[in-house]
């Protein structure tokens, strides 16, 4: 990295701190810090500064300079101090600031440009190690044997769940038992985009992202399908597609359902992986561009998959996000019995494939419960009908201490 890049004027404005950081009080041998929490990724790991340095990060509000801060100083901190440490803000990718854009757009494009996608989530939200992860996957399932009872011979498809195992891990071996004697050759993934709406230049028109990658796992590489990536990638804009993937750099509701047929699965197979973004659009004309393109994509889908018997489609996605962590102004205890009863009727609708019923209690509320497994499982229902499905499980996370929670549950669909 070139210091020349780093903010270095005392006339001219201070880059304002990154808004779209998260940043927690925590308490350390008696200290108080401030830890920064990016979930991009392009800030420096792990770090935290003392309190302390709160009083200055107050004051950079994107407007003033460091003479125009000179007052505020006070006799211990000089106008050189301050610049050295804005100057560390920078240099660690806190601040909006030249040199964090162009780190950005070059950490994108490399990721962009390789054809492997390295696992997000491995050695936090479950071992790395790979022996200590099949011995953690074997205590799980073997809890569970009684799962598959004849379900997966003709199963197509599974929706299941893409939050934190260490909170799931019952209700993945659930949704995930049953298909465990599957031997198909391509796996379809439909999965929910957490991070597309940071890019609305790129996905505006693009509510398909193809993940034109290899995923390295713990226990596998799971390989992607080439060829059938090949043919995505030469359709045209009226389906929606886009193989700019930088959505999926640090997005895990993929490779969260990956692991698990790595661990579940010896044969051969390759994945055909998407993320969808939000649908919010067909809250207010279902027929307009965007349904135009769902309609276009799955039907494409359709065409290609739905009778092959060597298809499997998994389809990624959780329920409700309530609570003050996502927005609430009320704690989640509140809403539980109201967030039961839709996501009752929202895997029944699944279950049952009544896609446009779903849609309707969708529209309801206009998500007010934040269903992100929508845009993907009404992308499936809309691909593949006259499957009958099954609820296999549903749970709830209450993480009190944040007075939030989220709800989560699994379809599995078979051929009749």
């Amino acid at each position: 990295m070139s210091e020349q890049q780093l903010f270095n004027s005392q006339s001219q404005p201070i880059p304002p701190l990154r808004r779209d950081l998260q940043v927690f009080p925590v308490e350390e041998d008696g200290q108080s810090y401030l830890y920064f929490h990016d979930q991009q990724g392009y800030a420096t790991p792990e770090l935290a500064l003392h309190k302390q340095a709160g009083t200055v990060l107050n004051l950079i509000d994107g407007e003033r300079s460091i003479n125009d801060l000179e007052p505020f100083l006070g006799q211990n901190l000089s106008k050189d101090d301050l610049l050295e440490f804005i100057q560390f803000l920078d240099k660690n990718r806190l601040l909006q600031s030249t040199h964090f854009k162009k780190h950005a757009q070059k950490t994108e494009e490399t990721y962009e440009q390789s054809t492997i996608h390295q696992s997000v989530t491995a050695g936090g939200s479950y071992p790395a190690n790979p022996e200590e992860l099949k011995t953690y996957l074997d205590e799980a399932f073997n809890k569970h044997t009684s799962q598959t009872n004849g379900r997966d011979k003709k199963a197509k498809a599974l929706y299941a769940p893409h939050i934190d195992p260490r909170v799931a891990i019952d209700s993945y071996v659930q949704a995930f038992a049953p298909i465990k004697e599957l031997k198909p050759k391509r796996v379809v993934v439909l999965a929910t985009s957490h991070y597309a709406s940071l890019y609305p230049d790129i996905y505006r028109d693009n509510p398909f992202v193809l993940v034109n990658k290899d995923f390295e796992l713990p226990l596998a590489t799971i390989s992607r399908d080439q060829e059938a990536i090949s043919e995505f990638q030469n359709t045209n804009g009226e389906h929606g597609i886009t193989t700019q993937d930088r959505a999926h750099r640090m997005e895990h509701s993929i490779e969260l359902h990956l692991l698990f047929l790595s661990y579940l699965w010896d044969h051969d197979f390759s994945v055909v992986p998407f993320l969808t973004r939000g649908l919010d659009d067909l809250y207010y004309m279902e027929d307009g561009h965007l349904g135009q393109q769902l309609q276009n994509f799955s039907t494409l889908l359709r065409n290609k998959y739905a009778k092959d018997e060597d298809t499997f489609f998994l389809i990624s996605g959780d329920l409700a996000h309530i609570g003050k962590k996502f927005g609430d102004s009320s704690a989640a205890s509140t809403m539980f019995d109201d967030v039961k009863k839709f996501d009752k009727q929202f895997l029944d609708h699944g279950a049952n494939q009544r896609r446009r019923q779903m849609l309707e209690l969708m529209k309801e509320e206009m998500d007010s419960f934040r269903i992100c497994g929508f845009p993907p499982l009404y992308t499936f229902l809309e691909t593949i009908p006259n499957l009958e499905g099954e609820v296999l499980s549903y749970d709830l996370w209450d993480e009190q201490e944040r007075e939030s929670a989220v709800t989560f549950g699994s379809i599995l669909y078979r051929q009749p």
